[in-house]
């Protein structure tokens, strides 16, 4: 699948190896390294085993209205996770056991939504992902009355374009910066250094401090007399 940039153009092809790729590893891994682009707390997953990775189709959902969504699985390429703005509404749920089962029939990769979701018990026991900000017992409707896909949409204060990669886990969700692959990158160092750390304190390593910066040297020493010594060595001054 390609993914579209800001004037249209592809700039990388998002393939099941990419997928498989992001699906090893967190999105703290790259919430570490980004200013901006992720999510509030509040949308979580079903269940904290689900994951999802892959390219947003978008949807804005207002009023009490869901007919756009129900169009999106129709419309969105496979492996695509739908990204619903509820335009702030947070009682009408637009997700529950049926609709997640007709996005998984669709072939979608998962759904994230900026309100609630309703049939928990059966959204629990599926392995569809499905993220949300909560629950509710009522419901939208089907009116064909309003909505919108495939444009630019906020959920959970993140902006989000249709194509964007969505990363999320039992932390929350992000939405990976466009020119990805470097992200990802180091994500997967990371990664990896866990697993070696991991190991390491299994055999009885004692972590007590950070070995990239002396945070006890820096405050102890006085931030400005710190600031002044690095300006003096790079500067000459």
């Amino acid at each position: 699948m390609g993914i579209a940039g800001k004037k249209g153009e592809v700039l990388l092809e998002f393939t099941e190896e990419i997928r498989n790729r992001f699906m090893k590893v967190s999105p703290a891994a790259i919430g570490h390294h980004i200013a901006g682009g992720f999510m509030k707390a509040e949308i979580k997953p079903v269940t904290d085993e689900m994951k999802v990775v892959g390219p947003a189709y978008t949807v804005r959902l207002t009023e009490r209205d869901s007919s756009a969504l129900y169009y999106a699985l129709q419309k969105a390429p496979k492996g695509s996770v739908i990204v619903v703005d509820r335009s702030g509404d947070h009682t009408f749920a637009c997700v529950g056991e049926f609709l997640a089962e007709m996005a998984k029939g669709c072939g979608m990769a998962g759904i994230v939504v900026d309100g609630p979701a309703t049939d928990k018990l059966a959204l629990k026991n599926s392995s569809f992902p499905v993220f949300c900000t909560g629950f509710s017992p009522v419901t939208s409707i089907v009116t064909g009355t309003s909505g919108e896909v495939g444009i630019d949409i906020e959920c959970g204060g993140a902006v989000v374009r249709t194509g964007d990669i969505i990363l999320g886990d039992a932390d929350g969700v992000i939405v990976v910066p466009e020119n990805f692959m470097p992200y990802l990158e180091d994500a997967e160092k990371k990664e990896a250094a866990e697993v070696k750390r991991r190991e390491e304190l299994r055999k009885g390593m004692i972590y007590d401090k950070r070995e990239d910066f002396d945070v006890v040297k820096f405050f102890e020493y006085g931030v400005n007399q710190a600031i002044s010594e690095v300006k003096k060595n790079e500067c000459g001054y």
